[in-house]
């Protein structure tokens, strides 16, 4: 009797355990909906806009231009032994509704040596190196910016607005379309401020050839521009 009491216990402590098994595997669908667009590099919520003029039309311009429009820096044609500088060769605005920093640039070259120098600063018609607000990013090869900090220009939050970029937090200037290089552009002299107040900044790039540069060709290659979120 006392056997048959046991395996009762035991079938039904099987069975809790197979159903408490059941209880627990569960399953659930849910799900969330995403949303973004692909647009012009100059419509973009970190984008670029042209300024200095080149020998034919903006530096700064757009190739492809359409639904998968790229920019590109053109210089034109140098001699050795020359320098060539852009005060304003593109400027870097930020649309998101928070700063933005820009933690540091890099070139990589495909054909050609690197003879590029870049800063970022506040005035667009002055020589960064005369410009009290200045960061020397880059000089030919070597970063030249580093910090632990990891921010080499922090951008003010900006408006979701493409039309225009602000320079004190207050005051709107206009980015208008220059139909030609198919990109958004500004002349404005306001200058950027610092301190995150700006959500702009412009690049200057220097082309500083030596006597004995590479002449075997085309220089051309990609500037890699580095951001953080604040």
């Amino acid at each position: 009797m006392g056997m048959k009491i046991d395996r009762r216990l035991t079938i039904l402590g099987v069975m809790l355990v197979v159903l408490s098994m059941t209880m627990a595997t569960q399953y659930a669908t849910t799900k969330v909906s995403y949303t973004y667009s692909i647009v012009h590099p100059s419509n973009a919520d970190i984008r670029f806009i042209g300024s200095d003029n080149g020998s034919d039309g903006r530096v700064l311009r757009a190739l492809n231009n359409g639904t998968v429009a790229s920019v590109q820096l053109y210089f034109g044609n140098w001699s050795a032994n020359s320098n060539k500088t852009y005060t304003a060769a593109f400027g870097i605005v930020n649309e998101e509704l928070m700063n933005v920093n820009i933690a540091h640039i890099n070139i990589s070259t495909t054909t050609g040596a690197d003879y590029m120098q870049i800063w970022l600063h506040s005035n667009r018609s002055t020589n960064a190196i005369d410009d009290g607000t200045k960061t020397y990013i880059w000089n030919k090869g070597p970063l030249g910016y580093t910090s632990s900090a990891n921010c080499a220009w922090r951008l003010g939050a900006g408006n979701q607005n493409v039309s225009n970029m602000c320079a004190d937090g207050i005051t709107q200037l206009t980015t208008p379309w220059d139909t030609t290089k198919s990109v958004r552009y500004s002349v404005n002299n306001a200058n950027a401020s610092v301190n995150a107040t700006s959500d702009f900044v412009w690049v200057q790039i220097s082309i500083d050839i030596p006597a004995a540069a590479d002449q075997t060709g085309t220089h051309n290659g990609t500037v890699w521009i580095h951001f953080k979120a604040n």
